[in-house]
């Protein structure tokens, strides 16, 4: 059976079972091709908006016999996909404005897929503020760390009442609101990782600026206000 990295594992365990999946940003397919293997889906569509990606893309596809189940189509963000056509999208491993560029382009697509499943490099309050406000509920979410990075995934579905059902604070956002719920041993494991990385900053701050840096000192301090409060959530789990 195909291997595929942690973060791609999570990615993949989030789509459940679907009817029709499709790929955004296939690369070499690895994903449809996987959860093929595993009986997940039925079909797949694989697109990309590069040749080069989607030519390994089909090698690969051809490599475990998959042609007349995994179509591959050329394709900037969810332009080739009509409405309707996947029950569920996925879109994983770019920055998060380009992916909300995506889901603002083909609105009508986007929002007719059963579940999308989502997995922003970057800009993570920011995309989570997008889905709930452009009517996206957040229904589950997983972290991992792989090769010294942390990945969010996220499964979102679209409903009418969602932004009045999803009401999240801005550490909720920043940090995960399911994540949080789950007290997630991986969340755990960032927030520390970031505790300790904006201790030393403060620390370097204080001993070694050479200008008016008190703004910035303030801002840290409140950053780590807000992560000693989250941490002291898996405390009490504990005790």
């Amino acid at each position: 059976m195909l291997q595929l990295s942690k973060r791609l594992r999570a990615v993949a365990s989030l789509a459940g079972n679907a009817g029709i999946l499709a790929d955004v940003g296939t690369d070499h397919g690895y994903i449809p091709v996987y959860l093929l293997e595993c009986g997940m889906i039925r079909r797949a569509i694989a697109m990309d908006i590069n040749q080069g990606p989607l030519l390994r893309a089909r090698e690969h596809i051809q490599q475990y016999g998959m042609e007349d189940r995994i179509e591959t189509r050329l394709s900037d963000g969810l332009s080739a996909l009509h409405p309707g056509e996947a029950d569920t999208i996925v879109i994983a491993g770019m920055g998060g404005a380009l992916m909300m560029r995506i889901l603002s382009q083909k609105a009508e697509t986007a929002r007719a897929a059963r579940r999308l499943v989502l997995q922003p490099q970057s800009e993570l309050f920011a995309f989570r503020r997008f889905l709930s406000e452009h009517g996206y509920e957040i229904k589950e979410e997983d972290m991992v760390y792989e090769d010294g990075k942390f990945y969010s995934i996220m499964a979102a579905e679209y409903g009418e009442t969602a932004a009045d059902k999803q009401q999240f604070t801005d550490t909720e956002l920043k940090y995960g609101p399911l994540l949080i719920r789950q007290l997630h041993p991986v969340l755990q494991q960032y927030l520390q990782r970031q505790q300790e990385q904006k201790e030393k900053i403060l620390d370097s701050l204080k001993k070694n600026a050479k200008q008016d840096v008190s703004q910035r000192i303030m801002q840290i301090k409140k950053e780590l206000t807000e992560m000693k409060e989250l941490l002291n959530l898996w405390k009490e789990q504990v005790t």
